[in-house]
């Protein structure tokens, strides 16, 4: 029998470390080759380590959120043969954290102190006593006045528990923090339904993976970014009866049209007029990067958190290209086969809530971006035409810029431009 250590591989593109977001395996599991063992993130891209070998976990190097750096060991394998490790360089059976934890356990605990019952005195037990009957329907008339303590009063208000509707087993009726207690337990059996009772627990949830990643990002970015919001209102009728003409005529594996393609040529041909938009600004070093190729990030919810797929030169595609790829990689980043390259390099983004997304929104740059279009939801709104009210089908854009690079007059010229292309959808179709 012998020892193979499996180590952090380097996972590319000059990452020193991953924080480990899942394990697939605990000590003593019997592993094959190739078998998954566990899972690490680096930035947004989640990179699954297998197992080169067959063999049985004896020891794991790392705990969920914990970041590793690469070449530590992170599982050790006993295995048939020599294995790749040399004979006394045996790892600890458990880490010093656990081994502390261990002593802190065993130490004798100080005698306690009698505490003051604060519980009225028990009642003695009789044989084959049985817990007071939770009877059906209110356990006293109507308007007679429930018999306790004060503190059996106050217990109860700090509950939210009407006592008119809890039995008490003491003399006369006296309700007594025993009857309390079988009332929490078992609930109550009147009509009037269960009582409200306060819920005291709280719920501890690490901040692990892609969530730690997102809220890196948006500390980051609120932190960094004094940013300027501009908001207007677009006329979506006309777009929106294009696009429904489109989609009834398209092509059979031809990707429907949704309203972020128009939006993306619209934002290329924008863009054209307003480069200064299409950037990232490393403000350590003070300089601006504006990017010739247009990498549209979109903004996409998953099941784990938001993640942003980019697409990459929409200065090239057209409109059936771009709504091929943003299904494409929105499918890719819902399901988790998103490479890493498919989710960074973004020059510019697009943030959408769909249906959801409200009259107006303030989206948060994408760091270090310096422009980010925020798609609010359609609806029909009475829309003056110069003669009378008639109904239109507007939709809000809510656009933020990094104000150190962008001044309010080129924000505001970059989203007129993409208004009146949305309002006028011939002219997106027009080539300069």
């Amino acid at each position: 029998m012998g020892v193979h250590v499996i180590k952090l591989p380097d996972v590319g593109e000059g990452v020193a470390e991953a924080e480990l977001v899942e394990w697939m395996v605990k000590p003593g599991d019997n592993v094959m080759e190739d078998q998954i063992l566990a899972s690490v993130m680096t930035d947004k891209a989640t990179v699954e380590i297998p197992s080169p070998v067959i063999g049985k976990v004896s020891w794991l190097g790392a705990t969920i959120g914990e970041i590793v750096a690469v070449g530590s060991p992170i599982v050790r394998l006993d295995v048939d043969g020599a294995g790749n490790e040399k004979e006394g360089a045996a790892p600890p059976t458990e880490k010093p954290a656990e081994k502390k934890e261990e002593k802190k356990e065993a130490a004798p605990k100080p005698a306690e102190k009698p505490k003051a019952e604060s519980k009225a005195p028990a009642k003695p037990k009789t044989n084959g006593a049985a817990a007071p009957a939770m009877s059906a329907g209110a356990p006293r008339k109507e308007g007679e006045k429930p018999l306790a303590s004060p503190a059996v009063r106050k217990r109860a208000a700090d509950a939210g528990v009407d006592l008119r509707r809890v039995p008490g087993s003491g003399p006369a009726g006296r309700i007594t923090h025993e009857d309390l207690d079988a009332y929490f337990e078992h609930g109550a059996s009147t009509g009037g339904g269960r009582a409200r009772v306060a819920d005291t627990s709280v719920k501890e949830i690490q901040v692990i993976g892609l969530r730690r990643k997102i809220a890196e990002k948006m500390a980051i970015s609120r932190s960094r970014i004094p940013d300027i919001v501009y908001v207007d209102e677009v006329d979506m009728t006309a777009l929106e009866d294009l696009r429904a003409k489109l989609n009834m005529e398209r092509k059979d594996g031809q990707a429907k049209l949704t309203v972020l393609p128009f939006l993306m040529r619209a934002m290329a041909k924008a863009i054209a007029d307003q480069p200064q938009v299409n950037a990232t600004f490393d403000d350590e070093a003070g300089v601006v990067y504006q990017s010739g190729g247009i990498h549209i990030g979109v903004a996409a919810q998953t099941d784990g958190g938001l993640m942003v797929p980019v697409v990459r030169h929409v200065e090239a595609l057209g409109l059936w290209d771009c709504a091929a790829e943003v299904a494409r990689l929105a499918d890719a980043a819902k399901n988790g086969s998103a490479k890493r390259e498919e989710l960074s390099g973004s020059t510019i983004t697009i943030t959408s809530l769909g249906a959801m997304g409200g009259l107006v929104t303030t989206p948060v740059i994408n760091h270090p971006e310096v422009a980010i279009v925020g798609v609010n939801k359609m609806q029909v709104r009475p829309h003056w035409d110069g003669a009378a009210f008639v109904p239109r089908r507007m939709m809000n854009l809510s656009c933020a810029f990094d104000h150190r690079i962008i001044d309010g007059w080129n924000a505001a010229v970059f989203v007129q431009r993409i208004k009146t292309l949305l309002e006028n959808p011939a002219m997106i179709f027009i080539e300069d």
